[in-house]
């Protein structure tokens, strides 16, 4: 199957990625500390996510060409919870919001075949 997110990373170039701390312990599966900064004493963001321009620190391309995360298989929960548009047969308007923000047309059924 076509997945049309590796043409986008809008979503990483829009929002804030943070998540529990504990997502970012040293050992197998988890997300890299050292591209990460404290959000609170127990939570966590991305580099790069917390301030305009957005952009986090492990997306690699451009945002509407050929891009993907450099730590896809270590995402934390906010990404690998994150659904596309038309990704399980629906529209989620914060994958459109994402995309209209970096001037890209929503994602249809179409894109996915």
């Amino acid at each position: 199957m076509h997945n049309p997110c590796l043409a986008c990373g809008a979503c990483c170039a829009t929002f804030r990625v943070s998540f529990y701390r504990g997502e970012a312990i040293p050992g197998d599966g988890a997300v890299p500390e050292e591209l990460t900064t404290p959000v609170t004493p127990f939570r966590l963001a991305m580099l790069g996510t917390t301030a305009e321009p957005v952009r986090c620190v492990a997306l690699e391309g451009e945002v509407g060409g050929r891009c993907a995360c450099a730590i896809h298989p270590l995402r934390p929960s906010p990404c690998r919870d994150f659904e596309a548009s038309w990704e399980q047969g629906q529209p989620h308007d914060r994958c459109d919001q994402a995309r209209a923000r970096h001037g890209l047309p929503p994602l249809s059924p179409a894109d996915w075949a």
